[in-house]
């Protein structure tokens, strides 16, 4: 089979979404909130077009983070892992399971020409292409996972705008509540997180 290397090209884009060289990814993803402050976004690129990127947020009770996959339109969601720190067991755990992630695939994180991300909505899904069911007692955790995916899919946007040849513009509302959510866990600890070039990478390669 074909070797990772051969599969994927991981690089580094800067704020404009331009690719900077001589970055060292898989150092930066070990402090991937940090990364995201000195303004350098590592991405993964499959040679197929699609790209994996990764993101990083907080839970109820410590870091949660992980990788979305974008199809060929920088659109729509092939396929997502996440992993988390300390949530709870049976509910904010949750996030962390194949049956979970499997929801958000097909999901599309822009409407028209704005980017909104996918929101985990409790109550359930109301709108079927930008939300998924909130994990059920796992609010504060869904909420995390909502900030988290918006925070950091947000980064990324002039690359997918570069991409998709067409503007790009938040939801004033989302990008509110995204912020508030961000704030409450920054300063919290970033221990814990690690992103492994090999498993998670491969693990969602193969599902999509």
């Amino acid at each position: 089979g074909e070797s990772y290397d051969e599969f994927i090209d991981a690089y580094v884009v800067d704020k404009d979404g331009r690719r900077v060289d001589g970055e060292d990814v898989f150092a930066l993803l070990n402090d991937l909130p940090g990364a995201f402050a000195a303004g350098k976004f590592p991405i993964f690129e499959a040679r197929d077009g699609r790209v994996v990127i990764p993101v990083t947020g907080m839970g109820l009770w410590g870091p949660v983070w992980g990788y979305v996959a974008l199809e060929k339109d920088m659109n729509t969601v092939a396929g997502i892992i996440m992993a988390h720190k300390g949530e709870t067991p049976g509910l904010g755990a949750e996030i962390a399971t194949p049956k979970y992630q499997a929801n958000f695939v097909g999901k599309t994180i822009f409407d028209g020409d704005k980017f909104v991300s996918v929101t985990l909505r409790k109550g359930g899904a109301k709108d079927p292409a930008h939300e998924v069911d909130a994990i059920s007692g796992g609010t504060k955790t869904s909420d995390g996972v909502t900030a988290m995916l918006y925070n950091s899919l947000g980064h990324y946007l002039p690359l997918l705008q570069e991409r998709r040849g067409v503007p790009v513009a938040r939801s004033r509302e989302d990008e509110r509540v995204a912020q508030r959510a961000a704030a409450r866990g920054s300063a919290e600890t970033r221990s814990g997180i690690r992103f492994c070039k090999g498993r998670q990478l491969h693990a969602l390669l193969r599902t999509i």
